[in-house]
């Protein structure tokens, strides 16, 4: 056991009893069973000569120089950890696994440009394999803090920048000795014209070098928005992956969640047996027990008998013999019978043990089996619904034929009723917000009348009460409401 302290740009890398994976820390103590090691993540240099080929089938060398480290994080420290493994970071293995990366990067986007393309927008160019690379170097681990690429240099037997660079001076030369040939030939007046048309070229020059910076800024605007569409997809796929993760983990804790349950009722069921088992051994021995204590008491009575009648006569031995012969043979046989009901009685209880236990262990297969069915099909439902559950629950109510149930039970319960409802107002007896009269009493009482005597018609037939002496009533609407009149 010993404690290990990092430097500040080191850390720890711990592995062994009681870690899972790995585990980084600065500082702690390596117990027996454990190993540990340091890493630097300090940022190197790498420099490449990369040679790549453009759309044209135009060899070149790239110079580059990047600054790679780990990155300062737990998950990137942790696959930067597992790549060197038993290398360091300045090793060949990295070298050569960064080396591959920015070479592979670097000749896909060179067979995708022209030589002008290149050689016009390094920048541009620059960008395009800086943003690659890290792409491909997230997945160890790995970051660029720094990258740069030098001038494009010719491969030798393919000089296309040095006759390019040629043609160029041998154009300006020709045409310095056209200006000058043309200036001693027109004299002042060719003089004024070349300042005019110089002018003009001029302008135009200008004119078309603006336009050309507009498309090169264009395209590079282009180039940056193909990166971050690029960038946003891969960050899509990566959580697709991850809610795949999560929902490929909760469907094994449902399963490991059901295993559980159905060993519980296993041991239960297990349980149960034990104790009828023991239930039986120990209804055997009482039945032994008793078989023995029933046989040694005939035993015994039969030999007392025997001895008493011996002493008593010598000429009643043989009819006493064979009595107490009789009668140990007969206790005999009730013994036995007694063994033989108990044997049955046992047999009996064994089997309705085994016919319990193998009903329990059919019932918990049929629900288990129940339950793994409806499970399925929830699921494939739900799957068909995109997981709309209302639908889901319309669509069993509808299948099962409960509305159908439902109406036909409510209609069952009204069948063959004929009800009739008056429904009627007396309004507002002080609709001006005045204070009631004396007479409002009666009045109400009054208004009342008519529609009792149409609902008493309606409801029973009766056509009003016997006209004997009666009150004939008149009503007449008085102020919105039904004001009654009365004579004899």
């Amino acid at each position: 056991m010993k404690y290990m302290i990092a430097k500040p740009s080191e850390y720890l890398i711990v592995t062994g009893s009681g870690i899972t994976d790995i585990k980084l820390a600065k500082k702690g103590w390596i117990w027996p069973m454990q190993s540990a090691r340091t890493f630097d993540i300090s940022p190197m240099n790498y420099s490449f000569d990369v040679q790549a080929m453009s759309i044209e089938k135009l060899p070149f060398t790239l110079p580059a120089v990047f600054t790679i480290g780990p990155r300062d994080d737990v998950d990137s420290l942790k696959r930067y950890a597992k790549l060197i493994a038993a290398h360091d970071m300045s090793g060949s293995h990295v070298t050569d696994l960064i080396k591959g990366i920015v070479e592979g990067e670097t000749r896909v986007l060179a067979a995708g440009m022209s030589m002008e393309e290149v050689f016009k927008g390094t920048k541009a160019f620059k960008q395009e394999v800086f943003n690659k690379v890290q792409l491909e170097l997230d997945q160890f681990g790995l970051h660029i803090y720094n990258a740069n690429i030098k001038q494009l240099v010719d491969i030798k037997g393919h000089e296309y920048f040095s006759y390019l660079g040629q043609k160029t001076q041998q154009e300006a030369a020709n045409q310095a000795k056209v200006d000058v040939a043309e200036a001693k030939y027109k004299g002042d007046t060719g003089a004024k014209e070349r300042e005019g048309l110089t002018l003009r070229n001029k302008a135009k020059v200008e004119a078309e070098t603006k336009i050309y910076t507009k498309n090169r800024a264009s395209e590079a605007r282009q180039q940056e928005v193909k990166v971050d569409a690029e960038t946003k997809i891969f960050e899509n796929l990566r959580e697709a992956e991850v809610a795949e993760a999560n929902a490929t983990l909760a469907a094994q804790k449902a399963q490991w969640e059901q295993t559980t349950k159905i060993a519980q009722i296993e041991a239960d069921r297990t349980a149960s047996i034990r104790d009828a088992e023991l239930t039986r051994d120990l209804e055997k021995k009482k039945a032994l027990a008793e078989t023995e204590r029933l046989r040694g008491q005939a035993l015994a009575r039969a030999t007392v008998d025997y001895e008493v009648n011996v002493q008593a006569t010598n000429a009643q031995a043989y009819k006493v013999q064979k009595e107490a012969d009789a009668i140990f043979y007969t206790r005999s046989t009730e013994a036995e019978g007694v063994q033989k009901e108990a044997d049955a009685f046992l047999y009996r209880q064994q089997k309705q043990a085994d016919a319990l236990l193998y009903a329990k262990e059919k019932e918990a297969e049929g629900i288990r089996i129940m339950a793994q069915a409806q499970a399925a099909y929830v699921t494939s439902m739900l799957s068909a619904f995109e997981g709309n559950v209302g639908a889901f629950h319309d669509f069993l109510m509808i299948d099962r034929k409960v509305y159908q149930e439902m109406g036909q039970i409510n209609a069952n319960a009204i069948k063959g009723l004929e009800p009739k409802v008056s429904v009627w107002t007396t309004g507002n007896s002080s609709a001006d917000g005045s204070a009631p009269s004396a007479a409002q009493p009666i009045a109400d009482v009054y208004r009342m009348i008519p529609p009792l005597f149409s609902t008493i018609k309606e409801q029973t037939g009766m056509n009003g009460l016997p006209n004997q002496g009666m009150p004939t009533l008149h009503f007449m609407p008085q102020n919105g409401n039904s004001a009654v009149a009365a004579r004899k």
